[in-house]
């Protein structure tokens, strides 16, 4: 097949493996888009996202609209003249205007096993829904939200203490490795293409820092595996006597010795090992936390700076 003429829609790092990808074959990427800059950091200092970081150093043109509505928008991507446009995480509705303007198709990587999980979140919702496997999708774009045909997919077991980050991560790794193939025969995948299913539809909804405040009234693989899926944004966190304390990893802890209920969020016991909390079944062991001012640590670091913080029979909120 003869190499096309692409360009690339993406935002952030997820969507940078693809088109570093896409820069190793012998298609020409002759523009990216990508979100306009934001303030990263406590300084909320402007920094190019990794997208746009990538287009620059290879002297890729960026093109930075706050949306694609916008007819002079629309005509720069027209001058383009592009075979297909890849849109990998890029964060903006794509409208049909352009959707209809490359001469093959606008293609698109998605983080899940569609129809399962369309929408924004999909590798921290499957991880929060305690989901044994993941994996991608590349799919030609339609006006829906992530509904168009499938042009191949590929399963990816979730481990049983992935966090978001890690199953991020190889997911993009596998995104990356499943779009090259599909850009070996592009016209062939389309005439391939398989209709979602029907039945088996959920949605990722973006993710949001109030749902990180951890309910101990949950059922404690509840907890555990939003504690796995918040790793490293937003971070779950409670409070201990009003100090902000950010969970970072948890595991289900079953005790015997403990007699009849306890109060959810309940200290139960405190150890190197991690801080034993009462939830809505029983217990959870936090193995790794964050005090405010500091880094995250092992909660046996912790307790060496902090002995007598946290005590049996305390509240966490």
């Amino acid at each position: 097949m003869q190499p096309l003429r692409l360009a690339f829609a993406g935002t952030p790092d997820f969507a940078a493996v693809s088109l570093q990808a896409l820069l190793e074959t012998d298609h020409q990427v002759v523009a990216v888009l990508t979100q306009p800059d934001r303030g990263a950091g406590r300084g909320k200092k402007i920094t190019p996202g990794p997208v746009k970081q990538l287009a620059l150093d290879h002297g890729i043109p960026v093109l930075q609209p706050s949306h694609l509505k916008g007819d002079d928008t629309l005509a720069e991507l027209r001058a383009l003249e592009l075979d297909a446009l890849i849109v990998v995480a890029y964060g903006l509705i794509i409208p049909q205007a352009v959707l209809d303007l490359p001469r093959l198709a606008c293609v698109n990587v998605h983080g899940s096993l569609l129809p399962r999980w369309r929408g924004a979140a999909p590798i921290q919702r499957a991880i929060m829904a305690g989901d044994g496997e993941s994996g991608t999708t590349i799919m030609k774009m339609d006006a829906g939200l992530d509904t168009g045909p499938m042009l191949l997919h590929e399963t990816l077991p979730i481990g049983e203490h992935e966090t978001g980050g890690q199953l991020h991560d190889r997911l993009a790794s596998q995104g990356a490795r499943l779009l090259s193939r599909v850009l070996e025969d592009l016209p062939g995948h389309l005439a391939g293409a398989e209709t979602q299913p029907e039945q088996g539809v959920t949605y990722a909804h973006k993710l949001s820092k109030h749902e990180a405040r951890l309910d101990f009234r949950l059922p404690g693989r509840a907890l555990v595996c939003r504690v796995r899926a918040f790793n490293p944004w937003p971070v779950t966190w409670t409070e201990l006597a009003g100090q902000t304390v950010r969970v970072w990893e948890a595991r289900e802890h079953r005790a015997d010795d403990q007699p009849g209920e306890q109060e959810p969020g309940r200290i139960l016991t405190v150890s190197d090992a991690g801080i034993t909390v009462a939830c809505g079944d029983g217990e959870i062991l936090l193995t790794h936390i964050q005090l405010p001012g500091k880094r995250p640590m092992s909660v046996a670091d912790v307790r060496r700076g902090h002995p007598d913080l946290f005590q049996p029979g305390a509240a966490l909120v």
